[in-house]
């Protein structure tokens, strides 16, 4: 029986031994791999979660009664970013609520927003 080649770790290109389809010689050399990999797309996902979750928080403060008139000046002096949200429904009329998880806000007159709580 021929000896296959010699295959090396995808990381430190040390000398795999053990398994057939063995890719890495340790954990260590795995998980560096693998964040060296997904480091820019992780990162990005990261920022915007982070920025979803403050967004929710805001909106969870400020509506205390499920459902709350609030000035944008508001929002925005908290820090809102109102350029993520998870998800949108539009109602009959063309208006669109904005929704970070299950708590939204819709646009209404004069820079106010009515913020909601998805039941």
């Amino acid at each position: 029986m021929a000896k296959s080649a010699e295959k090396a770790c995808l990381e430190c290109e040390g000398k795999l031994i053990g398994r057939v389809d063995k890719k890495f010689c340790s954990d260590q050399c795995r998980v560096s791999y693998n964040n060296k990999l997904n480091g820019n797309a992780t990162n990005y996902m990261r920022s915007v979660n982070s920025i979803l979750r403050k967004n929710r928080r805001i909106l969870l403060d400020l509506n205390t009664t499920g459902k709350t008139k609030v000035g944008k000046e508001k929002l925005s002096q908290k820090g809102f970013n109102f350029t993520y949200h998870t998800g949108w429904y539009r109602i009959k009329d063309g208006s669109i609520y904005y929704f970070c998880y299950e708590q939204g806000y819709l646009e209404i007159e004069n820079n106010f927003y009515l913020l909601v709580q998805k039941k």
